[in-house]
């Protein structure tokens, strides 16, 4: 078991990030026309538009939480006067919250890639596996806050917060003992998270590089009517 452990949480996390990373640069590299959301829109735009914006809202703030939460030291939380037990309320409240946005705007989308018969021809097998992958991920991750109810003291949060810092800091002894005794629904959800950073690269997942940052600041396009 203790074998099996390792090689989940401290080597298979580090096989999932370098496909992630190195096969999004190979990609981009060597298939740039395939770098694309590849929009079903103009299938069927209704539902598409309510889905993904409830998909995009929740899951931009699941992950916002889970970066901030996860790779935040422990020391300054401390230094904020924030104790653990009430860092996992928050977290449960919050992760609640955005994880049901989020799992909505998924349904939503599922049923339209199921349902619709022009968007279900121009779906992939990739497409439906990161469909589902997200599905599982996010029902994970909200019984996991049941779960949270039967231990108010932060200390499984703790291991976890070990295991990814001691993952990002290159410590994988460290990080295989952290998450050992934590509960096998967040093992599950961790196991899963790195699935999804595995496939990433091979699926429309890979348009998140591409967030128009510079959009921001780009100056105003003048459209004027064309003159009759």
């Amino acid at each position: 078991m203790n074998y099996i452990n390792t090689l989940l949480f401290a080597i298979y996390p580090y096989i999932a990030l370098s496909v992630f990373f190195l096969g999004s640069l190979i990609r981009y590299d060597r298939d740039q026309y395939t770098w694309k959301t590849s929009s079903s829109q103009i299938f069927e735009s209704r539902q598409l538009r309510r889905g993904s914006i409830l998909f995009h809202v929740g899951i931009i703030m699941i992950l916002l939480g889970h970066f901030v939460g996860l790779l935040t030291p422990t020391a300054v939380w401390h230094v904020l006067g924030i104790s653990a037990s009430f860092k996992q309320l928050v977290a449960m409240l919050l992760g609640g919250i955005f994880g049901l946005i989020c799992l909505a705007g998924l349904i939503i989308l599922i049923k339209r890639r199921l349902t619709n018969p022009r968007v279900r021809a121009n779906t992939n097998i990739m497409d439906f596996t990161i469909l589902w992958l997200l599905l599982a991920q996010l029902v994970l991750g909200l019984l996991s806050i049941f779960v949270s109810t039967g231990h108010m003291d932060g200390q499984e949060m703790l291991k976890l917060m070990s295991w990814a810092q001691s993952i990002v800091t290159f410590q994988a002894n460290d990080a295989a003992v952290s998450i050992a005794s934590v509960h096998w629904i967040y093992k599950l959800h961790v196991w899963l998270g790195m699935t999804l950073f595995l496939v990433f690269p091979f699926s429309r997942l890979v348009h998140i590089w591409s967030v128009p940052v510079g959009y921001l600041n780009r100056r105003y396009q003048l459209v004027r009517a064309r003159a009759r």
